[in-house]
């Protein structure tokens, strides 16, 4: 039965009853850490082999010393497939796409983009919309380098583009919108043909926006039926915008985390600029790192087929949190959560302002998830309901007691929060 129809003497003997639980959960003195998108061990052994490579040369290059500073030719190829464009738009760098995303923005405040007037740091105000649920790093850059955030809600094919529409073709002091495109953090949501040609197309009152495509889980599926994404690059080239879009990928989440290979791409007038100032930056990047990624691949397919394993591994800890949701909370209206088809997350609603209520009590009985509100721009969800569900690093069972925790939390709260009114 729905909580919200129990009258005021069964919401009271709901609540002492899951009270009587979550002290018996909490005397089990549980010490367990949800709270990131970390891949498990056996997820790491998985490219233990590439630790065996002996070679130090690759495209006739010696990789143990300085210089290629847009990476190794062998590795841009490789990446130019990853991310569906060509090697001549593609900057293979080191063990970090987030590095490379800040380093992008940060270039962008000090000197600007193609087709900016001036730096984006010299103007009175610099704006970015962050369509949300979303992934709390983009949000942190955007903090740090003072630039205004403006929230835009996520529909299940994406970002609310009638919205983005109207605040980019009015306001030239929006210059960008961060977009996860595939399998989305934390929603799992996959862009739209549609939503991916009118970010493309749209007018915008500032020549210099940008899209900041987070191409994080392009090959991160949960099936044996990937989803399809529409080529961004391809698509604003067709509508006449071709500088309009910076991607970024890595393999932090294929090989090992914190050791692999990241990689930008974006137009060659871009990308020609890119590397001009980051000759200054650098002497170049771990060539060794991409040569190892390279010989352990070899080739697009390569990747593929390493990443089957991978899901054989994460499937089974996303199908046991979706089975104790249902169990747990179906048919309660208590929280509704997404199915992702890939990715690293699930996105968990609860009843409106009961997400920090959830996420404290938790906390209390040993299981550390992700802060309430860490999905939305400045930490602050304005109905208090998103929790992300990071499934991928904690062992079966424990996981499996985590969530039967976070269950029980969600009840208790919503008991709470029904009496209360």
């Amino acid at each position: 039965m729905e909580f919200s129809q129990l009258g005021q003497s069964e919401l009271k003997a709901l609540q002492n009853e899951l009270m009587k639980a979550y002290d018996e959960v909490k005397a089990q003195n549980l010490k367990l850490d949800m709270s990131r998108g970390k891949p498990c061990p056996e997820q790491l052994d998985l490219s233990l082999g590439m630790l065996e490579c002996k070679e130090y040369t690759m495209d006739g290059i010696d990789c143990r010393n300085y210089g290629g500073v847009d990476g190794l030719p062998s590795a841009k190829a490789l990446f130019a497939e990853f991310l569906e464009v060509t090697p001549e738009e593609i900057i293979v760098g080191g063990n970090s796409s987030l590095a490379m995303m800040y380093d992008t923005i940060a270039r962008a405040m000090m000197f600007g983009v193609v087709g900016s007037e001036q730096p984006w740091g010299k103007l009175p105000k610099v704006k970015f919309l962050c369509p949300s649920p979303g992934y709390d790093r983009h949000f942190a850059i955007c903090e740090l380098m003072g630039i205004e955030m403006i929230t835009v809600a996520m529909n299940d094919d994406g970002p609310d583009m009638d919205t983005v529409e109207k605040l980019v073709a009015e306001d030239d002091s929006i210059k960008g919108i961060w977009c996860v495109p595939k399998y989305s953090n934390p929603g799992g949501v996959v862009y739209s043909d549609e939503v991916v040609d009118r970010l493309a197309s749209m007018p915008t009152k500032a020549p210099d926006f940008r899209i900041f495509w987070d191409n994080a889980y392009t090959v991160h599926h949960l099936t044996d039926q990937p989803a399809r994404l529409k080529n961004i690059m391809d698509a604003c080239k067709a509508a006449g915008h071709p500088e309009r879009v910076f991607i970024f990928g890595s393999t932090a989440k294929i090989t090992f985390a914190g050791a692999g290979v990241a990689a930008m791409a974006a137009s060659k007038k871009n990308i020609d600029v890119l590397r001009k100032q980051l000759g200054i930056q650098t002497i170049g990047p771990d060539k060794m790192n991409q040569l190892r990624h390279v010989w352990f691949f070899k080739d697009m397919a390569g990747i593929e087929a390493h990443m089957k394993k991978h899901a054989a591994i994460l499937r089974p800890k996303f199908e046991k949190v979706l089975e104790i949701l249902e169990t747990e909370l179906g048919g309660t209206g208590t929280a509704e959560w997404s199915k992702p088809a890939g990715g690293y997350f699930i996105s968990l609603n609860t009843m409106e302002g009961c997400a920090k209520r959830v996420v404290k009590l938790a906390a209390e009985a040993g299981v550390v998830l992700t802060n309430a509100g860490a999905t939305y721009p400045y930490g602050n969800d304005p109905q208090d309901r998103n929790i992300r569900i990071a499934p991928t690093f904690p062992p079966m069972e424990e996981l499996e007691k985590a969530m039967r925790l976070v269950a029980l939390c969600i009840k208790l709260a919503s008991v709470e929060k029904l009496l209360a009114k």
